[in-house]
């Protein structure tokens, strides 16, 4: 038996608020937001709830194809409740400079293919939008481009689905040309499919008596046109893959490790960056606020050098296109010599968050790579709660350290977890025999190694100390067996 629940909220919009850029004009849009739940049987025939979309499943099985593995998901990982998604939409609406001017929750046995919702829900969300004056209607899925036009005809109002804003928010904060060519290429893939159905637009070129005939349609040249913009595109980001490799090849002449901060958008990992690099990585709230990866050097307990690598946030059900696009920046995870996966301590999704992640991990070949588990915002729990943590040591790929990059809790140990990890340029304790004179050897010596004993004899100092492989090698004449 079919069952239909919906509820139905406005919500006032702050003026304070920064400007929308869904559609730049000189007041803040309003958005009114659409979450749908579909309840599906699972193989012990169940009912289960389930937030995803046909086109969102799809994006999903493309990540098993492109993995290897019969589920980009694990078969009982957590999903995010009907409430949680429409709390991370009303977050991405933010990001993307929009006040909320209202929302609308329905829960339903199956997508309608032709509206996702049905038309009749579709006339009681058209008047719930237009009575508080929304400029546009945001659903949480991914929308197929006749659902998107279908949807438009009733309620006479923008319609704009996950995808389109995901793509909105990553084109407001591309700072640097590879980024900026980056998400134009993920808009343009996005675009193509959505041409027909245009309308009058779309009719043929030229018009009046002896102009009609079999000549190339409006469709045609847009088609034509982006499918040329996009190889010039693709060029261009080939172009940024080459030196990103040339760039690589530098590095790893050179015996110093790459770690890469991955997780999902808005756990903390520009504020973590910035905490173990010095650096001064644009660190904000709002999802997304970090497109263009940075790497920067940091120095270990044990003296040696080492490169952490900021990169984009993950985020559940990202637009297969933003992943492709993106291959020349996600390249610096896939090359990593450990990958450090930050999440959020203080969510409540924190293991749904975790799990599309992994998701991700696995479509960019990454998900075996060693890893050290990173549970941020510590400080923002409850005391009882941080009582109550434990970092565990269960194996190469299951170690947990909890820290609060804000506060600077627990980075310390957070750097020594990872000094353990990190085979290479592993250092050693030895004795030494420098002459006074080798001022610059001692002077190298002081800078990156650890000093336990020094003593002086006959123009020469006698130190034990324990330093990497590659500044022993050029010490090797001095070394006491």
């Amino acid at each position: 038996m079919r069952r239909d629940d919906s509820r139905l909220s406005s919500r006032g919009s702050s003026r304070n608020e920064a400007k929308a850029v869904l559609n730049p004009s000189e007041r803040q849009e309003r958005a009114f937001l659409v979450g749908v739940e579909f309840r599906t049987r699972g193989r012990s025939g169940k009912t289960r709830s389930a937030s995803i979309t046909s086109g969102a499943q799809a994006a999903r099985d493309h990540a098993t194809s492109v993995a290897g593995s019969s589920s980009s998901l694990p078969a009982d990982s957590p999903d995010f409740s009907s409430e949680e998604s429409l709390d991370e939409l009303r977050a991405l609406a933010t990001s993307a400079g929009a006040g909320i001017a209202g929302e609308f929750t329905q829960r339903k046995d199956r997508p309608d293919p032709a509206t996702l919702i049905g038309k009749g829900k579709l006339e009681e969300i058209a008047g719930a939008a237009a009575s508080v004056s929304a400029d546009v209607i945001l659903f949480d899925h991914d929308l197929s481009p006749s659902q998107q036009r279908n949807i438009e005809r009733v309620v006479h109002t923008r319609v704009i689905d996950r995808t389109q804003l995901i793509l909105d928010i990553f084109a407001r904060h591309a700072r640097t040309r590879e980024g900026q060519l980056q998400v134009e290429l993920a808009q343009l893939e996005y675009m193509l499919p959505r041409l027909a159905g245009r309308g009058v637009e779309m009719s043929q070129l030229g018009g009046g008596i002896g102009t009609r005939g079999p000549g190339e349609t409006q469709l045609e040249t847009d088609r034509r046109r982006i499918f040329r913009r996009v190889r010039h595109v693709k060029q261009q980001i080939e172009n940024v893959r080459r030196i990103r490799a040339q760039q690589r090849q530098r590095r790893e002449s050179v015996p110093v490790a790459l770690v890469a901060l991955v997780g999902y958008t808005n756990a903390g990992k520009s504020t973590l960056f910035n905490a173990l690099t010095k650096a001064n990585v644009v660190a904000s709230s709002r999802m997304f606020a970090t497109l263009d990866p940075t790497i920067r050097g940091a120095e270990l307990p044990s003296k040696r050098k080492i490169l952490f690598s900021d990169t984009v946030g993950f985020i559940r059900h990202l637009p297969h296109t933003l992943v492709s696009a993106f291959r020349a920046t996600l390249e610096e995870v896939q090359r990593a010599t450990l990958i450090m996966q930050v999440s959020d301590a203080s969510s409540p999704v924190s293991a749904e968050q975790d799990a599309q992640v992994e998701s991700v991990l696995k479509e960019l070949e990454a998900d075996k790579k060693p890893r050290l588990r990173v549970m941020n915002k510590i400080d923002l729990l409850l005391p009882k709660q941080r009582e109550s943590l434990r970092d565990s040591d269960l194996g190469e790929n299951e170690q947990t350290i909890h820290v609060s990059a804000a506060k600077g809790i627990g980075l310390s140990t957070l750097l020594e977890r990872v000094d353990a990890l990190l085979e290479g340029d592993r250092p050693r304790r030895v004795r030494l025999r420098i002459p006074q004179k080798e001022g610059k050897m001692l002077a190298l010596l002081e800078a990156g190694s650890r000093i336990y004993s020094r003593r002086y004899e006959e123009g020469l100092v006698v130190l034990e100390a324990e330093a990497p492989a590659s500044l022993l090698r050029r010490m090797r004449e001095w070394v006491v067996e």
